[in-house]
């Protein structure tokens, strides 16, 4: 080794050649022998720095360190050793045989050396080789004075070398001892980590897929100060009420061994804790805290969710108000649970739902003796909206059309108003109505809502209208994805959905600010519930159902992100002021598409205002998609209209037909009034199928626009939705 590195050691300062060309000296922390190569440090900007050199850099610039291979060797320098030496070397080592210095004691091990090798003069000059032994020596009495020799040489070397190694032991700069208290402290540090995650590993099963996420949540979850919501805290007046459910871990993720990363840590804040990841491949959390009006942990029961909800607004009906209250959430969070009832299997109790609690408190009003007086009638209707379609439930679901009268009133054409006198009947006719509900297999639920479901409680009194308590179970709020699918039914579906849920807020918006206009047209769902979003005497309630699963993270911080959008509209005074001015940016963008269909209809005018408004969640291509479903769903009505019209015009003409036919078997019948007559039937038939003709092939051109349409979409906007 030493003549591998010359006379370089551990402390020694060398120059040292920096990749960006700048030379500086540096000091050795370490000789690596096995690849030939030196560890050196340096102090740069406060911090230490370090960097490992091959020995020819080294040597190149710095000459005076290296190997003198060239060098003859001098009479004080010891003769290399014969092989018989170095074997006595060795035995001499095995066996310690040191030779002390002058200030140190003589070890018990070194009886066997002759005194005179003892106690070597210091300042004596390093004797001559001994001449060679006589011949007649014995090869014992050679190899005794070899021995004796060698170690005359190694008592008289030893005590310079280790003089110099004291030396360079007090050239050890200040540098080197901080270096080497990091390292020290270094190595603790990661032992009791190791010892750390050994302990932990003992007491956590390790099969869960995220342990380490877990332990962090219940850390942090530690240091919480829990102060949840309980039956003695005030039911607070909201005109716009905000609330958030947190359910609890389902089968399917217990059976995943899912984490719970959602902390209702008080009666109006929701944690989230999402999962991240650093560059070092280092997790950690984000702790992310909202807040509304009301936060319902996952042990709250139903009743406890409709006490602090719906039951301020049945006392809104009775006072002539509209009464609307929401459950809004991703699929398979809770929001049919919640509004229609507890689950058993695909079995569900009715009776523990908000719709059947919201009716036993309307009959128990209906007793009190100031409200008893005015006779009222209490009526039921249970409807859902798919696709943009109204379908009667309580009516072997049919399909119902939505009007606007000349006083600008919404009327659902056919829809059904069951006169209901007790809680039992309004029970049997949620049943009824929950058993018409379309659903269908997501890959969040196997059995899940795919409408908007709208159950119904109308006050009458002498035949008019006194309140009405809307409470509607919102289909999934569905990724924006879900509109570039394959199947043309998904996407008009997924489309319908978002386009109803912007609508939604936007509705809830023009409420909270007291707006002039509502843009209650650009949806089926809003509009007709129009008259639940003005007047002054109008008060809602938003449920947000959440999931409580690491998998479902990123769609519960959008359901929160929508909640907390929702009634922060209603507290920001500064807009309230200026009644929010749209984005400029979002006006530019609407105006590259086609102008033709603006200002066309009312519909269309809301529809345009409701992507300005959300230009960040709505891009230009995603709004030209929702334009084009939008024209589709109304000449598809148009389109079934006709053909109606068309089917019942033909049984006319069949029996005006008959007429003609009799009239022929007649002996001396007219044949020009005949002919005349049948040409005329003739030319109505025409007329009337190529105008249908005409509009079926409008139609098919719509649908191929439609899917044109959802191809451009870009995922990455619409995912905001």
């Amino acid at each position: 080794m030493a003549s591998c590195f010359g006379k370089i050691v551990v402390g020694t300062y060398v120059e040292i050649k920096r990749s960006d060309g700048r030379i500086h000296q540096a000091m050795v922390t370490s000789l690596n022998e096995d690849n030939e190569s030196v560890t050196v440090e340096w102090i740069e900007n406060g911090d230490t720095k370090g960097k490992e050199i091959d020995l020819e850099s080294i040597f190149a610039l710095n000459t005076d360190v290296a190997p003198d291979e060239e060098i003859a060797p001098s009479p004080e320098t010891p003769p290399p050793p014969t092989p018989t030496c170095v074997k006595v070397n060795k035995i001499a080592k095995n066996r310690r045989t040191i030779a002390p210095t002058k200030n140190d004691a003589p070890s018990r091990d070194n009886r066997v050396i002759p005194t005179r090798a003892r106690q070597p003069p210091p300042q004596q000059p390093e004797p001559a080789p001994p001449p060679p032994p006589p011949p007649s020596l014995q090869p014992t009495q050679l190899t005794q004075a070899q021995t004796q020799q060698q170690l005359l040489n190694e008592s008289s070397h030893h005590p310079i070398s280790r003089k110099e190694s004291g030396q360079l032991s007090r050239r050890k700069s200040n540098c080197v001892k901080e270096v080497e208290k990091l390292q020290e402290k270094r190595e603790r540090r990661r032992i009791q980590q190791q010892e750390l995650r050994e302990k932990r590993a003992q007491e956590v099963d390790t099969t869960i897929p995220n342990y380490e996420i877990m332990y962090m949540i219940r850390d942090f979850r530690a240091s919480l100060d829990y102060r949840p919501l309980t039956t003695a805290d005030l039911i607070e007046e909201h005109r716009i009420c905000v609330c958030v459910r947190k359910r609890p871990l389902n089968k399917k993720e217990l059976s995943m061994k899912d984490l719970d990363v959602i902390t209702v840590p008080s009666k109006d804040v929701v944690m989230v804790h999402e999962p991240k990841q650093k560059v070092d491949l280092t997790r950690y959390l984000e702790n992310q805290t909202f807040r509304f009006d009301y936060a319902f942990d996952d042990s709250t029961t139903n009743e406890m969710v409709y006490r602090f909800t719906a039951r301020p607004l049945v006392e809104t009906i009775f006072e002539r108000g509209m009464a609307t209250c929401f459950a809004y959430g991703q699929t398979g969070s809770g929001k049919t649970h919640t509004m229609g009832g507890d689950f058993s299997g695909k079995n569900q109790d009715c009776a523990k739902g908000v719709y059947a609690l919201a009716a036993r408190d309307v009959f128990l009003m209906l007793k009190k003796p100031n409200y008893k007086k005015l006779d009222l009638q209490v009526y039921a209707t249970f409807f859902e909206i798919y696709s943009g379609k109204v379908f009667d439930l309580l009516n072997r679901k049919a399909k119902l059309r939505v009007l606007e009268d000349g006083k600008q009133q919404v009327q659902v054409v056919g829809l059904q108003e069951k006169d209901v006198k007790c809680t039992e009947e309004v029970l049997k006719l949620i049943e009824v109505g929950n058993s018409c509900r379309t659903s269908g297999q997501t890959s969040a639920n196997a059995h899940s809502s795919r409408s908007h479901a709208v159950f119904q409680i109308i006050l009458r009194r002498k035949g008019k209208m006194h309140g009405k308590f809307s409470l509607i179970d919102l289909a999934g709020n569905e990724r924006g994805a879900d509109t570039s699918s394959a199947d043309r039914q998904t996407r008009l579906e997924g489309a319908e959905i978002n386009k109803s849920l912007l609508a939604l807020k936007e509705c809830i918006r023009a409420l909270g600010r007291n707006k002039p206009h509502t843009p209650f047209r650009a949806s089926k769902l809003t509009q007709v519930l129009r008259d639940s979003f003005i007047g002054e005497n109008s008060r809602t309630c938003m449920i947000a159902t959440i999931s409580p699963g690491m998998t479902s993270c990123e769609n519960t911080l959008n359901t929160l992100r929508y909640a907390n959008r929702v009634k922060e509209l209603t507290v920001d005074a500064n807009q309230a002021m200026d009644g929010g001015r749209p984005n400029i940016n979002a006006v530019n963008q609407l105006e590259l598409l086609d102008e033709d269909w603006l200002s066309i209809s009312p519909q269309r005018d809301d529809l345009k205002l409701l992507c300005e408004q959300n230009e960040e969640e709505v891009s230009p291509q995603l709004f030209t998609f929702h334009e084009a479903v939008s024209q589709l769903v109304e000449m598809e009505e148009q389109v079934l209209e006709d053909h109606r019209a068309v089917f019942q015009e033909s049984i006319r003409w069949l029996e005006d037909e008959k007429v003609l036919l009799e009239m022929t078997e007649e002996v001396d019948y007219d044949v020009e009034l005949y002919a005349t007559q049948l040409e005329q039937i003739l030319d109505q038939k025409i007329e009337i199928l190529t105008e249908l003709r005409d509009k079926v092939k409008s139609f098919r051109s719509t649908l191929q626009e439609e899917e044109q349409a959802s191809k451009q979409i870009n995922p990455k906007r619409s995912r905001a939705l």
